[in-house]
């Protein structure tokens, strides 16, 4: 018996032209969804002169709404003024699921806000970890347990990045899903010839930022070259700490073993990890790392620090981890160091074949969409008491924000009926499926 075919939006503020986890992520299991015969479509802001509707690869259909990025890539929060252009894309596309991703991004927040409105299904990917003690976090925790209080199903990237959205949200956890990233083993390929070991390369390639342990590699680098004279680095990245690490360069004239090399394209990645041995993660917080499944794919060994998710990414003998202090780090880069003679980067890419694909991520996700299918369709009234529980003040306020947001949703159906709104025909499997079906 054929699986149900589902119609998806993935919304998120993160998509390419931007890089990072995230929107590899969405890119990778949009295309194996494709090919699983679901019909998917994703939304974010326009980037640049990135507006409209473009196609990707395999006729992946993405709308860059023309709204600009506010912060850090975020559109600008709105919560109410998003709900006609996300209404008219869900009934132009007859979505049947929508899926948001990140839960630093508005856009997603108030895209689900609005679905779980309309009586749609919704499911949460949450990529990141974040803490319970400084005030951008409260602040974040409290707009996540208002967004995942009426949730149909939620996914998080690693056993770690599970606990942390339970205890942040809570969501009951038989609602959350454990359904790890993955890398593509095709692009990201082992140099054909073993580099040798008579000079040693670090890479390091990452958002210079302080979440992603940009000061801890300032310590740690000079150090590594004192203790290690054939040892140089190569750095791709760019970000505000990328001012430190020049600055570092210059105070230890490490000009001729520090290179960098500044925003690396993902099409280039591959190319400056072959040109390493070793791949150095220094991550404060990190709910999975994809760079590390590339790396490793490529076969450098790894060294990172011991946060979050990262333990459960790579088996022992891929990986050396470390606590995130500048001691520890050069400790366990020392230990890499005397591991790479045993190291064979084609067997670990055979292994990482193994271990990782976006094809297993994209079937475990087609489970998770049907239990969010399968799942009780509540009206507003069900809904009200749900809210209530995030908190005396909170939880008022977050009803009354719910009960606006309804009334809008009416006021929009009298001024433009969906009756009114034409539908996009489909093309690709899911029409093909569609007639196969109607012939039978």
């Amino acid at each position: 018996m054929d699986r149900q075919k589902h119609r998806i939006l993935m919304v998120s503020d993160f998509f390419f032209p931007n890089f990072g986890g995230v929107e590899s992520h969405i890119y990778y299991l949009s295309q194996c969804l494709l090919k699983l015969g679901h019909k998917v479509v994703v939304m974010t802001h326009a980037y640049g002169n990135r507006s409209g509707i473009r196609y990707v690869t395999n006729d992946l259909k993405v709308y860059y709404v023309p709204w600009r990025p506010f912060l850090m890539q975020n559109t600008l929060p709105t919560l109410f003024l998003t709900f006609p252009v996300v209404r008219t894309i869900i009934i132009r596309e007859r979505i049947s699921v929508v899926h948001g991703h990140q839960a630093f991004s508005t856009l997603c927040h108030e895209a689900l806000i609005h679905a779980r409105t309309m009586g749609y299904k919704v499911v949460f990917t949450d990529h990141s970890l974040y803490g319970f003690a400084d005030a951008g976090s409260i602040h974040m925790n409290k707009v996540l347990q208002f967004t995942l209080a009426d949730i149909d199903q939620a996914i998080c990237v690693s056993h770690t990045s599970k606990e942390n959205t339970v205890l942040r949200s809570g969501i009951s956890p038989e609602k959350v899903f454990m359904v790890p990233n993955a890398v593509d083993t095709a692009m990201f390929t082992p140099s054909p010839e073993r580099l040798s070991c008579d000079e040693i390369v670090i890479v390091v390639i990452s958002r210079l930022v302080y979440r992603k342990g940009a000061d801890l590699l300032v310590e740690v680098i000079p150090e590594v070259c004192r203790l290690f004279p054939k040892v140089r680095f190569i750095i791709g990245g760019d970000g505000p700490k990328r001012v430190r690490l020049e600055e570092m360069r210059e105070k230890f004239s490490l000009q001729d073993r520090v290179e960098m090399l500044g925003a690396v394209p993902h099409a280039q990645v591959r190319s400056v990890l072959i040109s390493g041995h070793i791949f150095l993660n220094s991550s404060l917080t990190e709910a999975f790392c994809i760079a590390i499944l590339e790396a490793a794919s490529c076969g450098l060994l790894t060294v990172s620090t011991r946060v979050g998710g990262v333990p459960e990414v790579l088996p022992d003998d891929m990986i050396v981890l470390a606590e995130p202090a500048p001691e520890d780090m050069v400790r366990a880069v020392r230990k890499a160091i005397d591991m790479l003679p045993g190291i064979n980067p084609q067997v670990m890419h055979l292994q990482m074949k193994k271990l990782y694909s976006w094809d297993d991520v994209a079937k475990r996700t087609e489970i998770v969409y049907d239990r969010a299918v399968q799942s009780l369709t509540t009206n507003l009234l069900d809904r009200l008491p749900q809210y209530l529980t995030c908190g005396v003040w909170a939880g008022k306020l977050f009803c009354l924000v719910l009960i606006i947001n309804y009334l809008l949703w009416c006021l929009l159906e009298f001024l433009q009926p969906a009756e009114g709104i034409e539908e996009v025909p489909d093309i690709g499997p899911l029409h093909a499926h569609s007639d196969l079906r109607d012939d039978l």
